[in-house]
């Protein structure tokens, strides 16, 4: 998987529609995250240092195709010195139902954000 540069989510929606199984498909989820210029606590935040472990976040991706149901699966992860309002991540996730693919997007989201990323948040 590349990891350099910015992806289109657009395209990989496209893509998503001419590789995998439509006849198996119902849905397709999109999450684009950012930075926020508040903490989980409240506190003001600048902006972000955020570092990515490339090899990990193959591997989770590789493991978000094996789930049930689920039949395209692309990720990508922002690295560096990051302001409020800038992408942190793009995850696309597609599958048969609802249920399953709402379930692979927020189980992939939170192992990106506790196995693939560290952050540094910067205060204001």
């Amino acid at each position: 998987m590349a990891h350099a540069g910015r992806p289109s989510v657009d395209e990989w929606l496209q893509e998503a529609k001419r590789t995998c199984d439509l006849s198996a498909t119902g849905m397709f989820l999109v999450h684009n995250g950012v930075v926020r210029g508040t903490s989980r606590s409240g506190d003001l935040v600048g902006g972000m240092d955020l570092s990515v472990d490339y090899e990990r976040l193959d591997e989770i991706v590789e493991s978000a195709r094996l789930m049930e149901g689920i039949t395209y699966v692309r990720a990508w992860v922002n690295e560096g010195s990051l302001a409020v309002g800038d992408d942190i991540m793009y995850v696309v996730v597609a599958g048969d139902i609802r249920e399953h693919v709402f379930e692979a997007l927020q189980a992939l989201v939170k192992m990106i954000k506790t196995q693939v990323v560290k952050e540094i948040e910067r205060p204001v």
